[in-house]
């Protein structure tokens, strides 16, 4: 373990869970198979992405809930859910039950904002009301009080021979704990603290917050704006320097790779780099450089990564566009010699 980097706790992974269109079922499959590995591997958490209209998991929840039944150990969680496509009470009562059927392994992660290409989906998303949608942190509070078993209506009781709770059911004890926050901003961080849920970091951050710079031609340290917002979560949370924080960057480790597979790491890799040097569109969002190499290697660039140094849990991010193999290898690496590198042990 690199001398400036305290041991890395707990060590989960993050996949999009692509599929082919005239396959969908095999590219599920996939995603089921590789959390199995994960378990086998001794991982603490691995995590699903949404991608809603495109060709991957388009209902973590479900793809979750069947996970639960093919593991009895590893956590499960969603990085992140997209509060905008959700009904925040249908929501935890789904995620409720999942949490149950998993023995409570469950971690959702959710975010707000507008569906992605909101002006084009909206009509068909909510038919109704679609410009009177919150898409703000109130969004988030919803689903936080119904998770928590605020009440969700003034009746309870019984109704001929019907019971009726005024608490979203099934109740999940615990659930509550494991609720985290995937934040890109100083605003979104410090609210999450506010809020005492836990915080999901990852390969991108708003510029403009503590740690960037406002003068053209200087550079940009995601790492640091990375580090200033996860300071300010903490200190805005009731569990102070224990409130927990995962990093989510994208690692591929080489060490069993073949040199066809090192070939195509290090070009996508390539490809994306032009967008970690300067802030991108609108939102001026920050992207970390993907992680490619020896385990030794990518453990001392971590060990150097500001962002990195104020976590003991990470959820590193798989590539997008990989074959099964691919993530097999990558996810064996991670385990047998990135992990212990940082000073992680697998859990058995």
């Amino acid at each position: 373990m690199p001398p400036t980097s305290k041991p890395l706790r707990k060590l989960g992974f993050l996949t999009i869970g692509l599929f082919d269109e005239a396959d969908p079922r095999r590219g599920h499959e996939s995603t089921l198979e590789i959390i199995e590995l994960g378990e086998r591997l001794g991982f603490d958490s691995a995590w699903v992405r949404h991608r809603h209209l495109q060709y991957g998991i388009s209902s973590p929840v479900a793809v979750l809930a069947a996970a639960t039944q093919r593991t009895r150990r590893i956590h499960l969680g969603t990085a992140v859910t997209p509060l905008g496509w959700e009904n925040p009470l249908r929501l935890a009562e789904d995620l409720a039950t999942v949490d149950l059927l998993s023995g409570g392994r469950l971690n959702p992660g959710v975010s707000v904002g507008p569906p992605m290409h909101y002006d084009r989906v909206g009509p068909a998303l909510y038919p109704d009301t679609a410009d009177a949608e919150d898409f703000g942190y109130a969004r988030v509070q919803r689903f936080l009080d119904f998770v928590r078993g605020k009440p969700a209506t003034d009746f309870s009781g019984t109704e001929g021979f019907e019971t009726f709770s005024d608490r979203v059911q099934p109740h999940a004890p615990g659930l509550a704990s494991r609720v985290w926050y995937g934040g890109g901003s100083l605003r979104s961080a410090q609210w999450a603290g506010e809020q005492g849920v836990n915080l999901l970091t990852s390969s991108v951050v708003k510029a403009g917050d503590p740690g960037t710079s406002a003068n053209p031609g200087e550079s940009f340290d995601f790492a640091a704006i990375q580090a200033a917002q996860i300071r300010a979560f903490r200190a805005r949370h009731p569990d102070g320097d224990r409130a927990r924080v995962s990093q989510g960057l994208v690692v591929i480790p080489t060490d069993s790779a073949s040199p066809a597979q090192r070939a195509k790491y290090e070009a996508y890799a390539r490809q994306r780099l032009p967008r970690t040097t300067a802030p991108q569109g609108p939102a001026r969002l920050l992207f970390a450089p993907d992680l490619v190499g020896g385990s030794a290697e990518i453990a001392e660039r971590l060990a150097g990564h500001a962002g990195y140094r104020e976590v003991d849990e990470v959820a590193f991010a798989l590539p997008f566009t990989f074959e099964h193999d691919d993530y097999v290898q990558i996810l064996t690496d991670i385990a047998t010699h990135l992990g212990p590198a940082l000073g992680w042990r697998p859990t058995v």
